[in-house]
């Protein structure tokens, strides 16, 4: 009895044994896919997955990819292609891309100054690639370095694509749903999603001027995403995408956009001027590394340009010979002024030709100073 239990248990465990050996062997012979399997029901997209899928459907064809070539150099055609290389910038052709989008039916198209700076100042060219494929030669209609912007006018066009809808800055809230297109890396449209993470950020531009008002958002923002258009979930402008902080230079979830309200300010002016004019009051300002070593809270003025609105006003800068301080701007429009972006956005605030009430301060008192705006193309405000 022993002996026949220890043979079927032997025999049980051997078969358990072989079945799980051979296990792998009769699934793949009885359960392959040897046919191409059936396609399972999806059922309908979400309500927000249609809306990105339809915004970028309608807003995308408005967006072009901008090549500006610093010099004319027949060897950059050997060199290779910067599709997934380094975007905004293929070292060694002096070529920058990035993104730009058509503004008007006229072929106007808005991207960064600095995409096309290289070629603007070295008698380069500028090409752009439209959604369609086609590439078309552009011309520079103006810059303003001051909001890293410049527009140009494309060439001859096929079929015109349809000009960007226009939203407002003015009402963004924080948390918002943001979408940027553009060519990171030189991937050719690109959409990428986040929302607005902050309002009001200040970003250093050209001629020693901040930029305020500045949308940040996380939407992913890389190298070759530059001058392209952030929307919201309308479909609308609501900023051009401008700069990224990042270590690595790659995108880290903190991006910057221009504020539409600014772009549909100074883009107009670019269109009909070629430049943008700047309102201010005609002084240069001290360095504020200086001015904070020395313990001044304020905006020293350096240097006041003869004939302009602060000289009519009575202002006065450093004494060339001596060097002893003229006035410090420590207040406008009813705020403090620490350093010079505060003065600069009370004097964008307040335009053209208006009036920007100042405190001033001179040997040791405060008074106040009323000077009228005006442009001042040349002078840092």
């Amino acid at each position: 009895m022993p002996d026949r239990f220890v043979r079927v248990a032997l025999g049980v465990t051997l078969g358990l044994l072989i079945a799980f050996v051979a296990q792998p062997y009769i699934l793949a012979f009885l359960y392959s896919a040897n046919a191409p399997r059936s396609v399972a029901a999806r059922g309908d997209l979400s309500a927000a997955e249609k809306t990105t899928v339809d915004l970028f459907a309608s807003a995308s064809p408005s967006v072009v990819h901008v090549f500006a070539q610093a010099a004319a150099q027949g060897r950059a055609l050997m060199e290779p292609d910067d599709e997934f290389g380094q975007g905004e910038q293929q070292q060694g052709s002096g070529t920058q891309t990035g993104t730009g989008f058509v503004w008007d039916a006229a072929g106007h198209v808005v991207t960064n100054n600095h995409v096309v700076e290289a070629a603007t100042k070295g008698g380069g060219s500028i090409s752009v690639r439209l959604a369609s494929g086609e590439v078309i030669g552009a011309r520079v209609v103006g810059t303003a370095p001051t909001y890293d912007l410049a527009v140009l006018q494309l060439g001859r066009v096929a079929k015109m694509p349809p000009p960007l809808a226009v939203g407002t800055s003015a009402d963004l809230k924080v948390g918002q749903s943001a979408f940027a297109i553009g060519n990171p890396f030189g991937l050719d449209h690109t959409l990428t999603t986040g929302v607005i993470s902050a309002l009001q950020r200040r970003l250093p531009t050209q001629e020693g001027r901040e930029l305020s008002g500045v949308i940040q958002t996380d939407a992913a923002i890389n190298p070759g995403n530059s001058g392209g258009p952030l929307l919201d979930s309308a479909g609308r402008l609501i900023g051009v995408n401008t700069a990224i902080f990042s270590p690595s230079g790659a995108s880290a979830g903190i991006g910057f956009a221009v504020p539409v309200d600014v772009v549909n300010r100074v883009v107009p002016d670019l269109i009909k001027n070629g430049r943008v004019r700047n309102p201010g009051i005609g002084i240069i300002a001290g360095q504020e590394a200086t001015a904070a070593r020395l313990g001044i809270d304020g905006v020293v003025v350096l240097r006041v340009l003869p004939g302009s609105p602060a000289a009519q006003a009575g202002l006065r800068g450093v004494d060339p010979r001596t060097g002893t301080i003229g006035d410090v701007i420590v207040g406008a429009n009813g705020r403090p002024v620490h350093r010079l972006s505060d003065l600069t956005a009370a004097v964008e605030e307040a335009g053209l030709d208006r009036p920007v009430s100042l405190l001033v301060e001179r040997d040791g008192r405060v008074r106040t100073v009323r000077v009228n705006t005006a442009d001042v193309a040349q002078t840092r405000l």
